[in-house]
Protein backbone atom coordinates (compact mmCIF):
# COMPACT_ATOMS: atom_id res chain seq x y z
CA UNK A 1 0.00 0.00 0.00
CA UNK A 2 1.18 3.45 -1.00
CA UNK A 3 0.05 6.70 0.07
CA UNK A 4 1.14 9.74 0.55
CA UNK A 5 5.10 8.79 -0.38
CA UNK A 6 6.34 11.55 -2.73
CA UNK A 7 8.06 13.70 0.37
CA UNK A 8 9.33 16.22 -1.90
CA UNK A 9 5.92 17.34 -2.26
CA UNK A 10 3.46 18.85 0.66
CA UNK A 11 0.72 17.05 2.18
CA UNK A 12 -2.56 18.74 4.17
CA UNK A 13 -5.32 16.56 5.27
CA UNK A 14 -7.79 18.34 7.42
CA UNK A 15 -9.39 16.87 10.33
CA UNK A 16 -12.97 16.97 9.02
CA UNK A 17 -12.38 14.98 6.10
CA UNK A 18 -11.07 11.81 7.37
CA UNK A 19 -12.05 8.62 6.42
CA UNK A 20 -11.79 5.92 8.58
CA UNK A 21 -10.69 1.84 7.54
CA UNK A 22 -11.18 -1.02 9.87
CA UNK A 23 -7.99 -2.85 10.79
CA UNK A 24 -7.52 -6.36 11.23
CA UNK A 25 -8.81 -6.02 14.65
CA UNK A 26 -12.44 -5.16 15.39
CA UNK A 27 -13.04 -2.37 17.23
CA UNK A 28 -10.26 -0.66 16.02
CA UNK A 29 -9.97 1.84 13.15
CA UNK A 30 -7.37 3.74 11.24
CA UNK A 31 -6.92 7.62 9.31
CA UNK A 32 -3.98 6.44 7.28
CA UNK A 33 -1.81 9.58 6.64
CA UNK A 34 1.13 8.27 4.90
CA UNK A 35 2.21 4.39 4.15
CA UNK A 36 4.56 2.35 3.01
CA UNK A 37 3.92 -0.74 2.81
CA UNK A 38 1.05 -3.36 4.11
CA UNK A 39 0.84 -3.96 7.77
CA UNK A 40 5.05 -4.08 8.76
CA UNK A 41 5.20 -0.71 7.38
CA UNK A 42 6.86 2.55 7.55
CA UNK A 43 3.15 4.95 8.01
CA UNK A 44 1.72 8.03 9.55
CA UNK A 45 -2.03 7.21 11.15
CA UNK A 46 -4.36 8.33 13.56
CA UNK A 47 -5.67 5.16 14.98
CA UNK A 48 -9.38 4.92 16.93
CA UNK A 49 -9.86 2.44 19.27
CA UNK A 50 -13.34 1.81 20.56
CA UNK A 51 -13.73 0.94 24.25
CA UNK A 52 -12.61 -2.63 25.48
CA UNK A 53 -10.70 -2.93 22.04
CA UNK A 54 -7.31 -4.64 21.70
CA UNK A 55 -4.32 -5.35 19.31
CA UNK A 56 -2.49 -8.67 20.14
CA UNK A 57 1.14 -8.62 21.21
CA UNK A 58 3.26 -7.88 18.19
CA UNK A 59 6.98 -6.24 17.66
CA UNK A 60 7.81 -2.76 16.30
CA UNK A 61 11.19 -3.19 14.81
CA UNK A 62 11.45 -0.10 13.38
CA UNK A 63 10.01 1.64 16.58
CA UNK A 64 6.67 3.89 17.45
CA UNK A 65 5.55 6.84 18.65
CA UNK A 66 2.63 8.09 19.71
CA UNK A 67 0.56 10.96 21.23
CA UNK A 68 -2.85 10.48 22.69
CA UNK A 69 -5.10 12.81 21.36
CA UNK A 70 -8.01 11.32 23.91
CA UNK A 71 -9.21 8.98 26.11
CA UNK A 72 -6.91 6.25 27.71
CA UNK A 73 -4.23 4.07 25.30
CA UNK A 74 -2.81 1.48 27.43
CA UNK A 75 -0.45 -1.49 27.37
CA UNK A 76 1.80 -3.68 29.82
CA UNK A 77 3.81 -0.16 30.53
CA UNK A 78 0.65 1.44 31.91
CA UNK A 79 -2.16 3.45 31.42
CA UNK A 80 -1.66 6.72 29.32
CA UNK A 81 -4.59 8.98 29.36
CA UNK A 82 -5.44 12.30 26.85
CA UNK A 83 -1.52 14.53 26.31
CA UNK A 84 0.62 11.63 26.94
CA UNK A 85 3.82 10.77 24.27
CA UNK A 86 5.15 7.67 23.78
CA UNK A 87 8.39 6.71 22.10
CA UNK A 88 9.15 2.64 21.70
CA UNK A 89 12.04 2.14 20.70
CA UNK A 90 13.13 -0.43 17.51
CA UNK A 91 12.56 -4.48 18.60
CA UNK A 92 10.09 -3.12 21.26
CA UNK A 93 7.16 -5.25 21.44
CA UNK A 94 3.23 -4.91 23.26
CA UNK A 95 -0.71 -5.32 23.25
CA UNK A 96 -2.17 -2.21 23.37
CA UNK A 97 -5.49 -1.62 24.67
CA UNK A 98 -8.02 0.87 25.90
CA UNK A 99 -10.71 0.15 28.33
CA UNK A 100 -12.67 2.98 27.57
CA UNK A 101 -11.91 3.74 23.96
CA UNK A 102 -8.87 6.54 22.70
CA UNK A 103 -7.40 8.13 19.58
CA UNK A 104 -3.83 8.34 19.10
CA UNK A 105 -1.26 9.71 16.44
CA UNK A 106 0.96 7.08 15.59
CA UNK A 107 4.29 6.72 13.52
CA UNK A 108 5.74 3.53 12.55
CA UNK A 109 9.42 2.43 11.41
CA UNK A 110 11.06 6.19 11.66
CA UNK A 111 13.21 5.49 14.22
CA UNK A 112 16.73 4.55 13.91
CA UNK A 113 18.75 1.56 15.19
CA UNK A 114 20.92 3.30 17.62
CA UNK A 115 17.81 4.38 19.98
CA UNK A 116 17.35 2.18 22.34
CA UNK A 117 15.14 4.13 25.46
CA UNK A 118 11.92 4.07 25.86
CA UNK A 119 10.24 7.62 26.68
CA UNK A 120 7.19 8.97 28.32
CA UNK A 121 6.21 12.48 28.43
CA UNK A 122 2.79 13.56 30.17
CA UNK A 123 2.35 17.05 28.61
CA UNK A 124 -0.41 17.78 31.19
CA UNK A 125 2.19 18.26 33.72
CA UNK A 126 3.09 21.98 34.07
CA UNK A 127 6.72 21.43 34.81
CA UNK A 128 7.28 19.73 31.55
CA UNK A 129 6.54 23.36 29.41
CA UNK A 130 8.33 26.56 29.25
CA UNK A 131 7.85 29.91 27.80
CA UNK A 132 10.35 30.73 24.82
CA UNK A 133 9.36 33.88 22.52
CA UNK A 134 5.94 34.34 23.51
CA UNK A 135 5.17 30.55 22.89
CA UNK A 136 4.58 27.65 25.69
CA UNK A 137 6.55 24.86 24.23
CA UNK A 138 7.04 21.27 25.82
CA UNK A 139 10.00 19.28 24.84
CA UNK A 140 8.95 15.83 23.86
CA UNK A 141 12.12 14.20 21.64
CA UNK A 142 15.78 15.69 20.31
CA UNK A 143 18.52 14.26 18.78
CA UNK A 144 20.85 14.89 15.90
CA UNK A 145 18.25 13.72 12.97
CA UNK A 146 15.03 15.56 14.76
CA UNK A 147 13.02 17.91 17.10
CA UNK A 148 9.73 17.10 18.40
CA UNK A 149 7.41 19.12 20.72
CA UNK A 150 4.44 20.44 21.59
CA UNK A 151 3.91 24.05 21.14
CA UNK A 152 0.88 26.11 22.43
CA UNK A 153 0.75 29.43 19.80
CA UNK A 154 -0.72 32.32 20.36
CA UNK A 155 -3.12 33.85 17.60
CA UNK A 156 -1.88 35.18 14.32
CA UNK A 157 1.16 33.86 14.84
CA UNK A 158 4.45 31.59 12.10
CA UNK A 159 3.96 28.13 13.78
CA UNK A 160 7.59 27.35 13.00
CA UNK A 161 10.38 27.80 10.48
CA UNK A 162 9.94 25.71 7.11
CA UNK A 163 12.91 26.39 5.40
CA UNK A 164 15.46 24.20 7.15
CA UNK A 165 13.84 21.20 7.59
CA UNK A 166 11.15 18.65 6.82
CA UNK A 167 8.28 19.59 9.25
CA UNK A 168 5.05 17.43 10.22
CA UNK A 169 2.40 19.54 12.21
CA UNK A 170 -0.66 18.26 13.67
CA UNK A 171 -3.39 20.44 14.83
CA UNK A 172 -4.11 19.38 18.53
CA UNK A 173 -6.23 22.57 19.57
CA UNK A 174 -7.82 25.44 17.66
CA UNK A 175 -6.80 26.07 14.14
CA UNK A 176 -3.95 27.31 11.16
CA UNK A 177 -3.70 28.75 8.16
CA UNK A 178 -2.02 27.20 5.30
CA UNK A 179 -1.84 28.32 1.70
CA UNK A 180 -5.03 30.36 1.96
CA UNK A 181 -7.26 27.08 3.86
CA UNK A 182 -8.30 26.84 7.56
CA UNK A 183 -7.10 23.39 9.01
CA UNK A 184 -8.47 22.96 12.36
CA UNK A 185 -8.51 20.31 15.11
CA UNK A 186 -7.13 16.80 13.63
CA UNK A 187 -5.68 17.95 10.23
CA UNK A 188 -2.12 16.61 9.52
CA UNK A 189 0.73 18.55 7.21
CA UNK A 190 3.60 17.17 6.17
CA UNK A 191 5.80 20.21 4.29
CA UNK A 192 8.88 19.33 2.57
CA UNK A 193 12.24 21.46 3.56
CA UNK A 194 12.15 25.11 1.89
CA UNK A 195 8.25 25.11 1.81
CA UNK A 196 7.68 29.28 0.59
CA UNK A 197 4.45 28.98 2.47
CA UNK A 198 4.03 29.85 6.25
CA UNK A 199 1.76 28.00 8.28
CA UNK A 200 -0.10 30.40 11.40
CA UNK A 201 -2.50 30.43 13.86
CA UNK A 202 -5.75 31.64 13.68
CA UNK A 203 -7.40 34.28 16.06
CA UNK A 204 -7.76 31.54 18.65
CA UNK A 205 -4.58 30.07 18.54
CA UNK A 206 -3.45 26.42 18.67
CA UNK A 207 -2.07 23.59 20.32
CA UNK A 208 0.61 21.76 17.55
CA UNK A 209 2.30 18.87 17.79
CA UNK A 210 5.69 19.67 16.15
CA UNK A 211 8.23 17.58 14.29
CA UNK A 212 10.71 18.71 12.43
CA UNK A 213 14.18 17.03 10.98
CA UNK A 214 15.30 14.26 8.05
CA UNK A 215 12.86 11.90 9.53
CA UNK A 216 11.12 11.97 6.13
CA UNK A 217 14.16 10.06 4.40
CA UNK A 218 14.63 7.26 6.71
CA UNK A 219 14.40 4.01 4.10
CA UNK A 220 12.55 1.39 5.50
CA UNK A 221 13.73 -1.37 3.14
CA UNK A 222 13.38 -4.80 4.25
CA UNK A 223 9.34 -5.69 4.98
CA UNK A 224 7.87 -3.58 2.58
Amino acid sequence: MQINTDFTRPVTIRGDRYDWVPSTQTGVERMMLDRIGDEKVRATTIVRYAPHSSFPSHAHPGGEEILVLSGTFSDSTGDYPTGWYLRNPPAFSHAPFSHQGTTVFVKLWQMRDTEKDILRVDTNDPTNWKETEGRETCPLFRNQFESVSLQKIPALNAVCDLSLNDTEILVVTGSVKHDGITYSQGSWLRLPKGSAATVTTEKQGATVFIKQGEFANIENEATL
